[in-house]
């Protein structure tokens, strides 16, 4: 009987000493991420051309070089092993342009790639585009001319990539050289765009194609499967919200549950459910270059 209390304590000890390692191993990795992560005022070993107020690259980052050329706009959210080149390989001088341009309110999905080429082959964002994860946007691509070379060994071709304010690219979608997507565009995930994309249109497939526009006089064709979400009322608080999903969480500087009472979040949800269930649905908001159809998804 000893010898099993022995084993069974040499077990335990085992354990703890496991759960203190490992919480241990994940707490030096928080700090990591918190003291790894790149932004204006943290840049890191980085000399990007302007990092805006806000924008935040997290870490671990991806391969980064040409930062020089390199510009982000504010608000961005660049996540976890994105990669960010200016030129075929570190140490080029790439001229007095911007290459590589992203605009405000900008969202990269971890593991994404922009890869822009050069001068008059640069890649431009513009503001409020969200990508999924893995996406990969290039500016230069592979040549296979020659049938007698090793086509890695072929120059490549470049041409200037441009995604117009508002758009969403999903999980996996590839932007080939030359691309032009338009203001409000959607990319199906694992799409392969290359060529004009026109305003407020889905495409997918690969390579893409145009499966859904937006038609001004007629609306969405063909018709959308689904009816809009219904937008909240202006002013909603994070208190009614949760009274609207039924929860007891006061706002800061209010009575908690134990006081205001239960029937005090079911009357919230209430005059919520009413406001936002019934009546006209708003006008979807103007955007930042003033359009106002608003349409961002299928």
């Amino acid at each position: 009987m000893p010898k099993n209390r022995n084993v069974f304590s040499s077990l335990l000890s085992r354990a703890a000493s496991s759960r203190t390692a490992s919480r241990a191993v994940h707490g030096l990795w928080r700090h990591a991420q918190r003291a790894g992560a790149v932004s204006a005022e943290r840049p890191g070993p980085y000399a990007f051309r302007g990092i805006g107020e806000g924008t935040r690259l997290a870490f671990p980052q991806g391969t980064l070089f040409g930062t020089e050329w390199i510009e982000l706009g504010a608000c961005c959210v660049i996540g976890a092993e994105v990669t960010l080149t200016a030129g075929m390989m570190p140490g080029l001088d790439l001229g007095p342009d911007t290459v590589l341009r992203l605009g405000d309110g900008v969202v990269l999905g971890r593991g994404s790639h922009v890869v822009a080429d050069g001068a008059g082959a640069g890649v431009t964002i513009g503001n409020d585009v969200f990508c999924g994860p893995y996406v990969y946007i290039t500016s230069t691509n592979h040549s296979y001319d020659d049938p007698h070379q090793p086509i890695g060994r072929q120059w490549p071709r470049s041409a200037p990539v441009e995604i117009g304010a508002g758009s969403w690219l999903g999980t996996g979608a590839v932007v080939l050289p030359g691309a032009r997507l338009g203001r409000n565009t959607v990319v199906a995930a694992g799409s392969v765009v290359r060529g004009e994309v026109p305003d407020h249109a889905v495409v997918a497939g690969a390579p893409a194609k145009v499966v859904r526009r937006w038609d001004p006089r007629e609306g969405w064709l063909p018709p959308l499967r689904t009816p809009p979400p219904v937008p909240l009322p202006e002013g909603v608080t994070p208190g009614q919200l949760a009274a609207l999903a039924g929860l007891e969480i006061p706002e800061p500087g209010t009575p908690g549950p134990e006081t205001a009472g239960a029937e005090t979040a079911g009357a919230e949800a209430g005059r919520l459910e009413g406001a936002a269930g019934h009546g006209p649905v708003p006008s979807p908001p103007a955007d930042r270059t003033g359009s106002t159809d608003g349409m961002r998804t299928p």
